[in-house]
């Protein structure tokens, strides 16, 4: 199982407090670097000193770290114009060698959208735009240089594009689609995506939403192997329980038995183990309090030679 570090930088984070974990990431041999894609803080926090943007915190990012993947889990159809997002995950891509990963969904918290200025569609016309995001994205970098792409879908019309600039990695960048819908969402990432993810999930459920988009690539002629499966979940490991609640109180919560990840090393690679057991090949530690290194270099001594 590979150990994605994974961040809430929207609860409050500088660029500096992202760049000492990104880099704390990297010298612990963990796999990846990942950050969600949002606008306004969620709880009781004031989120200082603000937002940032996903993708120049990802670009800035690339130029001062080396071997980890970096990508949002998810950045939301609702923030970017797709031709637009295109060009600036395809720079990303550039700018670290080829180890940008990108994660997109459909949007679902309405507050940040009203906070700043955003449309928000009722779900069903969110999913209509991701759908049509995804065909166009995809279209852009599969267009060999020298082409010209065209587009016409109801919410977005390119015409005659040079569908430049191009990503590293070929075909594209990895398409990470995730959640818990019933239907178009294992449709989605049946047909688009290199990765699903069901994030936050007890095991028994995982292993419902991981048997369901494998029978989706089933319908749409895809080996399921093809498609790699992942989990996500607040991670909180200490060296005794005391530390364990140390942890769980400096980030304001009680862990939750479905939905985090909690408790010694042991305990840690055991519950990692039942993931495993049903598909999970990569795991995302979220990790909420961003001025902990010493609770990476805990995971990457304890954990992660362990599971990988």
């Amino acid at each position: 199982m590979l150990l994605r570090i994974f961040t809430e930088p929207q609860q409050g984070a500088s660029y500096d407090d992202l760049l000492a974990v990104a880099r704390k990431t990297e010298e612990n041999g963990f796999d990846a670097f990942f950050r969600s894609d949002h606008y306004l803080a969620m709880g009781d926090g004031d989120g200082l000193p603000g937002p940032s943007d996903s993708w120049i915190t990802l670009a800035g990012l690339a130029r001062e770290t080396s071997r980890i993947k970096l990508g949002t889990l998810v950045s939301s159809a609702t923030f970017r114009n797709p031709g637009v997002l295109a060009i600036s995950v395809a720079q990303v891509d550039q700018m670290s060698g080829g180890r940008a990963e990108l994660g997109l969904g459909a949007g679902w918290y309405e507050a940040e959208h009203k906070a700043y200025g955003l449309d928000f569609p009722d779900t069903p016309g969110r999913f209509d735009i991701l759908t049509e995001q995804l065909e166009l994205i995809t279209g852009l970098w599969d267009t060999p240089v020298g082409e010209k792409y065209e587009f016409q879908g109801e919410h977005y019309r390119i015409t005659d594009s040079p569908a430049l600039p191009k990503p590293v990695q070929q075909p594209h960048p990895p398409i990470i689609i995730g959640g818990a819908g019933k239907k178009r969402t294992p449709a989605l990432a049946a047909k688009y995506a290199a990765e699903f993810n069901a994030g936050f999930r007890g095991v028994e459920e995982t292993a419902t939403l991981f048997k369901r988009v494998r029978a989706a690539c089933d319908a749409a002629g895809r080996d399921p192997k093809t498609l790699a499966l992942s989990t996500a979940h607040t991670v909180i490991v200490g060296k005794d329980d005391a530390e364990v609640k140390q942890r769980a109180a400096a980030i304001g919560r009680e862990p939750h038995p479905e939905k985090d990840i909690a408790g010694t090393p042991a305990q840690v690679v055991d519950r990692l183990g039942q993931f495993a057991a049903v598909g999970s090949d990569r795991q995302y530690v979220q990790i909420l309090d961003l001025h902990d290194l010493d609770h990476l270099d805990l995971i990457a001594a304890e954990v992660l030679p362990q599971v990988s």
